[in-house]
């Protein structure tokens, strides 16, 4: 009986203990305070373009694309980027050096900004460059947030004449990173 007893109070006491809880007071101001700093990284243009489609006879030769660039259409997207980067990744398998400059283009058309990459020829070993990451902020931002079109000119510098039997590749990888603050 002594053992019941001590065995009650033992659960009654335990079961008390889930009973009672700490708490403090909520703070739901701390929502206005509140600020998002997400980052996003996409892909921005790819090209592929095999040697057999420069055909030249050695002189230079220029090769030009756009392509359209409507992220800033989202307005949410333009008011809340603090800071934008392109990263360009060239590769070249061609026995020729070539200069490819990226435009950033508005929407009548004009030239926002030219970016440029100087790109050596193919000597028979990996000639992949890793060229520095583009920064856009303050005014700089602000041009980048007009731009609607990409621009790709590639010029293909004096050397060996190409033709439909020519070898390679000139590759273009480009990727870009968005930092928005969100507040």
């Amino acid at each position: 009986m002594k053992l019941n007893f001590i065995s009650r109070i033992s659960r009654i006491l335990f079961l008390a203990f889930f009973l009672f809880s700490c708490s403090s007071d909520l703070d739901f101001d701390q929502v206005e305070n509140l600020k998002l700093e997400p980052v996003f990284v996409a892909n921005l243009a790819y090209f592929d373009v095999p040697a057999n489609r420069l055909v030249d006879n050695g002189g230079n030769q220029i090769v030009y694309d756009t392509r359209d660039f409507d992220v800033f259409r989202n307005k949410f997207l333009t008011k809340h980027l603090k800071k934008a980067e392109f990263d360009v990744q060239i590769e070249n398998t061609i026995d020729r050096a070539f200069a490819v400059n990226i435009l950033l283009l508005s929407a009548d058309g004009s030239v926002l900004e030219t970016i440029p990459y100087v790109v050596p020829s193919y000597n028979g070993s990996t000639n992949i460059v890793k060229y520095p990451t583009q920064i856009f902020e303050n005014q700089r931002l602000e041009l980048l947030k007009q731009t609607v079109k990409l621009g790709f000119v590639v010029l293909v510098a004096a050397g060996p004449p190409l033709n439909q039997n020519s070898v390679g590749d000139l590759k273009l990888k480009s990727s870009g990173t968005v930092y928005l603050e969100i507040e």
